[in-house]
């Protein structure tokens, strides 16, 4: 039997912490936390002049969600990827008039401004704002802390410590036990910041701008890749066909649709412009056999909100094998394809990287391998135009809109020259290489921030230096 912990706190001490009586709070590893941080000497983000805000109760706004980049970015906690905020096909815009007529309630960030995740199970979640757009409309769920007029801080230094062990561990300790763990803004304001040289703190900002650089770098590799499928496809003309006359007796025979929707002309369009015998069925295996997990083993879970724009697994949790839902239930390996089976997340494909051989997957995944399409192709295939419009065409359903099996197996797929393949494969690795080194600057970063604060500046820098991310 284990031991009883127990820690002994005066009255004072819980007056000072606004009244924070719940015995979590002050467990032993949480006292020795605040005591390191102590030890160091700093400030308060509110004493540093940083701001908190966040967005109020809003009426519900999601009919005017819309895909118009020249819109107003509406940033939600699947914004925050890897301490980066990144607008992907998944993010939503709102129009400016909206944002005007909802001023008081819908708060706006700015390029610079560090995002956080009020709670539920992504808590603490922190993102960087990037000057890709001139402002941001944010959701309910987030916390922004505008950095615009800290003073002896540098945003970027105040970032990596926020996402790195020490911040995130003092931002779960003061997140509000009534109910569902949040954060509120004045557990935010009172997060103690050790302060280090202008050295280290420049030195955090280099290592995110280069992150960034290599991950934008990796972006335009993956829009290559795309744009030479595009090359060998055969993209429809928009025929100004309004609409599709079939027999009855067709719509039983061939796809047992009476939907409307079912029969658009750019849906043939798409199929004539592919121009093949082919389906899925004929050139990819379809990995659906059931995995049980065992109950006290851990595993690595992809689920939807883990595939990223380019096709990246990111941000998976390893998981209890008691604690894993019933949908956990596909084996994945390196090499595989993940192409999701539901509308409206159809987008999310991601190719297996070795890190992941072994993970766990939604059963919302359809796993797919292939002898005649290489893997880095066949991601980009299923993430093409004409493939994800086929994938729409054949969804049913009534309250959850998907594709079923015998749909997707059945669905045209085209044969792809080697070559082609060959080109398509080496330019989606040199993406996923640059996307990694880019993760591994914003990991340096964390880390030189974690050694600072466990064996001070000096040792902190000497690491930076030997890992190349000095200068």
């Amino acid at each position: 039997m284990d031991g009883l912990e127990c820690s002994e706190i005066g009255l004072h001490y819980v007056m000072d912490k606004f009244l924070r009586v719940d015995a979590e709070y002050y467990q032993k590893n949480n006292l020795l936390l605040e005591s390191t941080l102590k030890s160091v000497e700093g400030k308060t983000i509110s004493a540093h002049a940083g701001m908190t805000d966040c967005s109020a109760f809003y009426p519900a706004i999601t009919r005017y969600y819309s895909n118009d980049r020249n819109d107003i970015p509406f940033l939600r906690v699947n914004e925050i990827i890897d301490g980066l905020v990144v607008i992907s096909d998944k993010t939503v815009f709102l129009p400016k008039k909206i944002l005007e007529d909802n001023h008081k309630t819908i708060a706006l960030a700015y390029p610079g401004d560090i995002i956080i995740a009020k709670g539920g199970n992504t808590l603490a979640k922190v993102g960087l704002i990037t000057d890709e757009y001139s402002v941001y409309a944010t959701c309910r769920d987030v916390i922004i802390l505008r950095t615009g007029n800290m003073t002896d801080l540098n945003k970027f230094y105040l970032w990596a410590y926020l996402h790195g062990t020490f911040g995130q561990k003092l931002m779960w300790r003061s997140a509000s036990q009534t109910g569902q763990p949040h954060l509120t803004l004045r557990a935010i304001d009172g997060i103690h910041v050790p302060e280090y040289s202008t050295t280290l703190q420049e030195a955090i900002e280099r290592l995110y701008n280069q992150s960034v650089c290599l991950k934008q770098k990796s972006q335009k590799e993956y829009n290559d890749a795309n744009e030479v499928l595009k090359k060998v496809l055969s993209m429809p003309k928009r025929d100004a066909q309004a609409i599709s006359v079939k027999k009855l007796s067709d719509s039983f025979k061939k796809a047992g649709r009476l939907d409307a929707e079912y029969y658009q002309p750019k849906y043939e369009q798409y199929v004539n412009s592919l121009n093949t015998s082919d389906t899925v069925f004929s050139l990819c295996k379809v990995h659906d056999e059931n995995f049980e997990p065992m109950e006290r083993e851990s595993y690595p879970y992809i689920e939807l909100a883990n595939v990223g724009a380019e096709g990246e697994i990111v941000n998976v949790e390893i998981v209890p094998g008691n604690e894993l839902p019933t949908r956990a239930r596909r084996k994945v390996k390196a090499g595989q394809v993940i192409v999701s089976s539901i509308e409206g997340s159809l987008q999310s494909c991601a190719l297996v990287q070795p890190e992941y051989d072994g993970a766990l997957c939604s059963t919302g995944f359809y796993v797919l391998s292939s002898d005649s399409i290489n893997s880095e192709t066949l991601l980009v295939l299923f993430k093409s135009e004409p493939i994800q419009a086929l994938m729409k065409q054949r969804c049913s359903g009534t309250i959850l809109m998907g594709i079923t099996k015998d749909e997707f197996l059945s669905m045209p797929l085209p044969r792809i020259a080697d070559e082609t393949q060959e080109q398509i494969a080496s330019i989606v690795r040199q993406a996923f290489s640059l996307r990694q080194q880019s993760e591994q600057l914003l990991d340096y970063a964390k880390r030189a921030v974690e050694l600072a604060i466990e064996q001070g500046e000096d040792a902190a820098m000497a690491w930076l230096k030997e890992k190349g991310g000095k200068g």
